[in-house]
């Protein structure tokens, strides 16, 4: 999932950004509100995270402009410590959260997780197919009951395979949506982490489940698609 941090403090945006990429997602910086409103415009993110004073637009004519065009995108609003009336008009406004600075990043993350959940309807947060089930919320892999441990970016790979079994995912598409950066043909990231997660989930059972269809990409399946 691609998640738009806007934040002028370049430190800040740094460490949420580090935070949100070792959690699995994919993320984007900016530093005005400006390009902000351009890019949400533009770009299909799944949440963004937007502190309030910016250059160009603050955060709250970002928001503001974006619910006018009934733009849903879920934002988590960061506000400075006691501005009660910031965090009154942001919500009004449409804002889905805000957290107040200085804030733990742990507690972003889990936050910007929730927002991803609920935008998404996952009252069920459990992927299965097979005996392989991924639990979303709890971050838990069971291949017939036996607990597979991925790193975020494993993770975030099966997770886009199992979110559509069958369904058959080209190398560029893996890269933008995992890595949120245009394929290289020249590199093999994609191929090495397909086969990490084989290692993992299809090497010590009978039946395989990630399937390479020659010429295309992979897909998650219990048969050839």
């Amino acid at each position: 999932m691609r998640v738009l941090i806007v934040e002028d403090e370049k430190k800040i945006a740094a460490l949420v950004r580090k935070a949100l990429v070792e959690a699995g997602y994919a993320v984007n910086e900016l530093f005005r509100g400006d390009e902000a409103l351009n890019a949400l415009r533009e770009t299909p993110y799944d949440a963004a995270v937007i502190d309030i004073m910016l250059p160009g637009l603050d955060g709250l004519a970002v928001l503001r402009r974006l619910r006018a065009e009934s733009n849903p995108v879920p934002i988590l609003l960061l506000t400075a410590r006691g501005e009660i009336s910031d965090k009154v008009e942001g919500l009004e406004l449409g804002a889905d959260d805000y957290l107040s600075k200085p804030f733990a990043v742990e507690e972003l993350v889990a936050r910007v997780r929730a927002l991803l959940r609920r935008q998404s309807g996952e009252l069920l947060t459990v992927y299965k197919v097979g005996d392989l089930s991924m639990d979303v919320a709890r971050r838990r892999v069971l291949r017939a009951g036996q607990r597979i441990e991925l790193t975020s970016r494993e993770f975030s790979l099966l997770e886009l395979l199992l979110r559509s079994p069958g369904h058959v995912f080209t190398r560029t598409q893996i890269c933008e949506k995992v890595w949120d950066y245009h394929f290289d043909p020249g590199t093999n990231l994609v191929d090495v982490y397909v086969q990490r997660l084989r290692r993992k989930l299809d090497d010590d059972f009978s039946s395989k489940l990630i399937h390479t269809i020659r010429g295309v990409g992979y897909c998650i399946s219990v048969t050839l698609p």
